[in-house]
């Protein structure tokens, strides 16, 4: 229960060490920034690939994290985690389409098409383009895998994804997504690894990897083996890559603490 009472403690320290950071740092918050063309034809798709930015006012050079929502790719919407707020750093949050109304690879395109725009243009918000972490929750965790595994969907806009500062998905599948197998209609229980497939993707010079996820015993089926299953992958090609399965928590819950302790690694990664 190490972990447990380690996780309780980055809690209280968060609660009070916030207002502190809120008194050295103030935030703007800007929403709905389309990070799609205006000529773009695609009437959903200019719905719904917008995202919010929460950064440090006045301040250069500081990090990004790009956080996708989770939802099963088939709901959920953009939300800016209260978890990550305050930092000292921004926070990105994207909508992506949805399936079924859009069938894959399009939630995958759409991912890394945000964090192209990222790299783009955070340096206008006064962030530096070579600290951008992406990270998210379930399905966000599967889409930040993907992202930074198959080098194919950022080389599209001239972006290597080793530039990624880190990835840090929290209950992200590392097989092939369930949501995929579904539009395939095969059964969902029954595990796939192929091109859409995290696992597929491993590879050497993988940016340093922070994988999280919930309790095995409370955690959605074979979710924290999946995990298990890509570190061992990924620390064999010799990448920096770390598990941390929080006892306690399931896939929902495990949200808060993934946040804090997700946060926590990135300060040191920037020291």
């Amino acid at each position: 229960m190490k972990k447990t009472f380690a996780i309780f403690f980055l809690l209280l320290f968060s609660i009070l060490s916030k207002g502190q950071d809120n008194d050295k740092i103030q935030y703007a918050f800007v929403k709905d920034i389309a990070y799609v063309e205006i000529t773009e034809s695609d009437e959903y798709k200019k719905e719904r690939c917008k995202l919010d930015i929460y950064y440090p006012k006045n301040r250069q050079g500081f990090a990004t994290i790009v956080w996708f929502h989770g939802g099963g790719l088939e709901g959920g919407g953009k939300g800016i985690p209260n978890e990550l707020k305050d930092k000292g750093y921004a926070i990105v949050a994207v909508n992506y389409r949805l399936s079924p109304k859009a069938g894959y690879p399009a939630y995958i395109e759409d991912a890394a098409q945000s964090v192209a725009w990222v790299f783009n243009n955070i340096q206008s918000f006064g962030g530096s383009p070579g600290k951008i972490y992406i990270s998210g929750h379930s399905a966000g965790g599967y889409l930040t895998l993907m992202v930074g595994l198959d080098k194919s969907y950022l080389a599209k806009y001239n972006i290597d994804a080793d530039s990624i500062k880190g990835l840090l998905p929290i209950s992200g599948q590392t097989n092939t997504h369930y949501t995929i197998r579904k539009e395939r209609k095969l059964p969902d229980l029954i595990p796939i690894i192929d091109e859409y497939a995290p696992l597929n993707q491993a590879r050497k010079g993988v940016p340093p990897t922070l994988l999280i996820t919930g309790d095995r015993r409370l955690e959605m089926t074979a979710r924290y083996e999946e995990n298990l299953h890509l570190e061992a992958i990924l620390k064999a090609l010799g990448n920096k890559v770390e598990l941390l399965e929080l006892q306690g928590f399931d896939h929902g819950n495990v949200y808060i603490p993934g946040c804090l302790l997700m946060a926590d690694w990135i300060k040191k990664s920037n020291r």
